[in-house]
């Protein structure tokens, strides 16, 4: 099976959230993607780890509200763009976040989407989590980056 190019527009569950952080780009595109540093400004994660850097190919783990997952970075655009996505506990999810510039600051925009047979049970509710999560996630970000 070929790699995911984008989110999964047909899955059961979609989620797209944004933020404007008044920060660099380079020190915003560092903080995202040093996986090994995400525990100290991302509270939600208590564990990551990624041998190597952030690129196509390269495969990282970590576990967010006792949820371990491993993800594989699918494609990557130098301080614009990241698609990762993997498998945990019957959970398909693909996730992409973009970096732009704009006047007041930079946008940071995640989508994500859900897919197997847990959300197929309960849509509504992992709805519910992933908005949550990625809330939260954007929202700590910006907290880090703009503390410098």
């Amino acid at each position: 099976m070929a790699n995911p190019t984008g989110v999964d527009r047909e899955a059961p569950v979609l989620a797209h959230h944004e933020v404007v952080i008044g920060a660099p780009l380079g020190d915003m595109w560092n903080l995202h993607t040093d996986v090994n540093a995400w525990t100290s400004w991302q509270t939600d994660i208590t564990e990551a780890h990624i041998d190597g850097v952030m690129e196509p190919g390269n495969s990282f783990e970590w576990t967010s509200h006792n949820f371990p997952v491993r993800s594989t970075v699918y494609e990557m655009a130098d301080r614009e763009r990241v698609l990762w996505g993997g498998t945990a506990g019957g959970i398909t999810g693909i996730h992409e976040w973009v970096f732009a510039a704009t006047p007041e600051g930079i946008r940071v925009s995640t989508t994500e989407s859900f897919a197997g047979d847990p959300v197929n049970a309960d849509p509504e509710a992992m709805q519910n989590i992933l908005d949550s999560s990625l809330v939260a996630w954007l929202g700590h970000m910006k907290a880090r980056a703009e503390a410098g």
